[in-house]
């Protein structure tokens, strides 16, 4: 192999390597700043906003706990956040199967329709149905009307990464669970669900960080017994003056659930496709 041939392959190597640090920087740079900027004081972030020496502080975090119930609303969004995950898989696995077996992409696509609407659309329809059902004033219900509302993200999203999972899966793995006497639903939970486990653990991943992090639906529908994370953070936001410090310590605490999940949700997805391989 000549010197040129080799000198050319490493400056290939070498741009491709640049273009990857330039993404990393960009898509881990502004998270890096949030979560430095959660230990500085209000007045390093607003004076001096790249000063290294500044020094670093924990009284973000616990003027955070110490100012808000903080624990309770990380309940509060779990609990949301959980509630429509789950539900939206429950609902939509079935669904996306049922697509792809019946050919049925139209009714695939009514519920992308629901995805792609802006969420302010749905707002005041559900807030008359809060109003109407007194979920304001009944903790319980608030809960299952925003569980509810967060299903417009979560089980589209649901359907429409399972269904190219469902659609790899070869009809006659099914037909011969048949022959053995599998039922419909049998076929479905013995057969077809342990071949989509990557599937299930994306679609898990996406819709629970999607969930998470959705604001608007919080805002107009919680009570103050069930106000979520992002809603609280709002509150470091004023007209005369923001406290960017409890920010940045809010925003880092609000993400580091859904970091966690996506660090696992690796984990299954490799055991998935390990685990429900045809052979």
């Amino acid at each position: 192999m000549s010197t040129d041939i080799v000198t050319r392959r490493r400056r290939r190597f070498a741009g491709v390597y640049l273009g990857y640090l330039i993404a990393a920087l960009i898509f881990s740079g502004p998270v890096l700043f949030m979560w430095w900027s959660a230990f500085r004081h209000n007045v390093d972030i607003t004076g001096s906003i790249f000063d290294i020496t500044a020094p670093l502080t924990f009284e973000n975090f616990t003027n955070l706990f110490d100012r808000f119930a903080f624990l309770y609303y990380i309940r509060n969004s779990f609990i949301i956040a959980g509630g429509s995950t789950l539900a939206g898989l429950v609902l939509g696995a079935p669904a996306a199967y049922v697509i792809v077996r019946r050919k049925m992409a139209g009714l695939g696509f009514l519920t992308l329709l629901a995805r792609m609407a802006p969420g302010v659309l749905f707002v005041l329809p559900l807030f008359i149905l809060s109003v109407n059902i007194g979920a304001p004033s009944n903790t319980a219900l608030n809960f299952a009307l925003l569980i509810s509302a967060h299903l417009i993200i979560t089980l589209p999203l649901c359907i429409w990464l399972l269904v190219p999972f469902f659609e790899d899966i070869p009809v006659s793995l099914e037909e011969a669970a048949m022959l053995d006497g599998c039922s419909v639903w049998d076929r479905f939970r013995a057969v077809v669900l342990p071949l989509v486990l990557p599937g299930l653990s994306v679609a898990v991943t996406l819709s629970f960080i999607f969930s998470w992090n959705y604001f608007l639906f919080a805002l107009a529908l919680a009570n103050n017994d069930t106000l979520p994370l992002p809603v609280i953070a709002f509150n470091f936001i004023g007209q005369g003056a923001s406290d960017y410090g409890g920010l940045m310590a809010a925003s880092a605490l609000i993400s580091l659930p859904a970091l966690i999940l996506t660090i696992f949700a690796q984990r299954w997805l490799v055991r998935g496709i390990t685990g429900g391989a045809v052979k």
